[in-house]
């Protein structure tokens, strides 16, 4: 072994470590590689930021934008709104939700696509009188499955297309994947339709009080504030920086008014009466410290807290939220938005640290109160997805919805038909749709997930450092010797089950864009089809199942179904066996090695 390919090694380990120690987020993970690869030499310095211009890196960020011309056009609220009636058995709701989301995901980001369908979800078994831990790690598994249909479904296939033409001169077309990932979509929904639901505890149960994710009731109080108090003057926002911000002013009862949700510069005023939110244990020497007076009757609930104008809503915090790793405290959000942060719950309970302390994480789920008027907006600035009940509240205009998807329509056609590259064409749609005001210029720069496009980028350059050095070739040696005398289906297993468990505590990408040189490595040392290994390469890395942290996907269910790690390996195992089962006879068909 040369000493490059002890390094690229070396800077290939200590990313997966980091990967899976998941306490550096993955883009700057994938920045420290790039760069350790360039000031070590394996990685050309004129070359360090090609990645940037990488077909796969363009088709992904295209993507992510024409998903949320898609979700504005208001088509896919026609698609949901079929869901209406599914709820009437957890398996009627597996099946229609798992189906939708499947499909959309074919043509759409696997998180827009979840992201769409979890408020309808979560809707439905709340109404239902079900616990929502049936019915979303289905669900996020069934938006991973649409994507091996086509070659913008998941980005794994957009790399591994994209190694196809830098090596054979030639990309997967659009629709490549379909026959082997139809299959093994279809295979894997009837499995989560008919098995895989069964196999989830019921974590949240919707009926019984004690297991509510929220009990506000417990977190606030009622308190006056008399003529002599330090406090009459003070601005809300004041009082909360007393208390450290631990304290939240819910509402301001003066004259008998309830004044909710009032802004940070609000003066405080003789014989107020104040809603505060926090530990009681906390609130009431903080009361006394400051004479507020004495503590009052504890609220009922969160009704006493919402008006016609004002909500208490649930959020999600979404992947690449700005406020992900922050705490309450240092992204102070009441004074930027003039909302309050009610509770935090984790994996389906509340955390034991206080409010202000904890570092928000993707999946939390947050109790938010604040005016109606600007909730969405403050949500939006979040990167929050409310998970209260989603209806259509206006009239879809049917021009609305045909302009995007006939553009979109066209693209998928035009790179079809080989008339334009799969890149050009999903650029050239996003131009038309922002000349068409399908979706606005902010919105197109603010539907890119950043952080995805940096990993690509910055990755690709290090997985060709490996093929330059030679290290695909010592990798692919050293399998095709573990194998000898085997036959080729159990080679082709061997790539499939080896990329799947990698993107389980990776990530997909990574994944992908290191397991294409070694897939061609070992069709080299074969003297086969390359296609046959990248095809199960591919289908590896698009399919991780058994933890939280493979995907976003599977992240973003865990804190509103109050999920623990075990039970995606409990429904994602059998899932896995079910995709290698299918899969490889599959692509040994449509694919032959020879």
């Amino acid at each position: 072994m040369t000493l490059d390919q002890t390094v690229v090694f070396c800077i290939i380990v200590f990313a997966m470590v980091m990967f899976i120690w998941n306490r550096i987020r993955y883009d700057v993970v994938g920045l420290m590689a790039l760069l350790v690869g360039v000031l070590s030499g394996v990685v050309p310095s004129d070359h360090a930021f090609a990645g940037f211009g990488h077909p796969a890196v363009i088709t992904v960020a295209a993507v992510l934008v024409i998903s949320k011309a898609l979700q504005n056009s208001g088509l896919v609220d026609q698609l949901v709104a079929l869901l209406a009636g599914s709820r009437g058995s957890p398996t009627l709701q597996v099946a229609a939700g798992s189906t939708i989301a499947a499909a959309l995901s074919t043509v759409m980001n696997n998180v827009g696509a979840l992201a769409l369908m979890l408020p309808v979800a979560l809707r439905n078994a709340y109404e239902a009188g079900r616990s929502p831990s049936l019915v979303l790690i289905p669900l996020s598994f069934a938006s991973l499955l649409g994507g091996l249909v086509t070659l913008i479904g998941t980005p794994p296939n957009i790399v591994i297309s994209g190694y196809r033409e830098s090596q054979i001169g030639k990309p997967f077309a659009m629709f490549d994947f379909a026959p082997v990932g139809l299959a093994v979509a279809i295979a894997g929904l009837v499995y989560l339709i008919t098995i895989g639901w069964r196999l989830l505890p019921e974590r949240i149960l919707i009926e019984d009080d004690d297991t509510d994710q929220f009990h506000v009731e417990r977190y606030t109080l009622e308190s006056n504030v008399p003529a002599a108090s330090p406090l009459v003057g003070m601005r809300v926002r004041e009082l909360e920086v007393m208390f450290e911000r631990e304290v939240s002013v819910l509402a301001i009862i003066r004259k008998g008014i309830r004044r909710l949700a009032p802004r940070a510069i609000e003066k405080i005023r003789a014989d107020d009466i104040l809603i505060l939110q926090g530990d009681p244990g906390l609130i009431a020497p903080l009361a006394d410290d400051v004479q507020l007076g004495a503590l009052g009757h504890q609220v009922e609930g969160d009704k006493d807290l919402m008006s016609e104008d004002v909500e208490v809503i649930e959020a999600i915090v979404l992947p690449n939220s700005p406020i992900e790793g922050k705490s309450m405290r240092q992204y102070r959000i009441h004074d930027r938005l003039g909302i309050n942060l009610l509770a935090v719950a984790r994996h389906g309970r509340q955390p034991t640290a206080r409010l202000k302390n904890i570092r928000f994480k993707t999946g939390d789920v947050l109790l938010f109160q604040g005016e109606t008027a600007i909730m969405a907006e403050a949500l939006k600035t979040l990167g929050c997805l409310r998970l209260a009940d989603r209806v259509i509240s206006e009239p879809v205009i049917a021009s609305n919805i045909w302009m995007p998807t006939g553009i979109f329509a066209g693209a998928i056609a035009a790179a079809a038909f080989g008339l334009i590259s799969v890149p050009v064409a999903f650029v050239g749609a996003v131009l038309l749709m922002v000349l068409s005001n399908t979706i606005s210029l902010n919105e197109v720069y603010a539907s890119i997930e950043w952080p995805v496009i940096l990993l690509l980028a910055t990755l690709i350059p290090v997985g060709e450092a490996l093929q330059t050095t030679g290290g695909t070739g010592l990798i692919a040696d050293a399998l095709l010797g573990a194998t000898v005398g085997m036959p080729m289906w159990t080679i082709v297993a061997m790539i499939l089950v080896v990329s799947m468990w990698m993107s389980d505590f990776v990530h997909n990408t990574p994944t992908a864009i290191l397991m294409a040189p070694i897939a061609m490595g070992i069709a080299s040392g074969l003297n086969a089809n390359p296609d046959t290994f990248l095809m199960a390469a591919a289908v590896g890395a698009a399919s991780p199942y058994l933890t939280p942290i493979g995907h976003q996907s599977n992240t973003l269910v865990m804190g509103p179904g109050g999920y623990r790690f075990q039970d995606y390996a409990l429904v994602g195992l059998p899932l896995q066996v079910v995709i290698a089962l299918v899969g490889v006879p599959m692509i040994l068909w449509v694919w032959p090695p020879v």
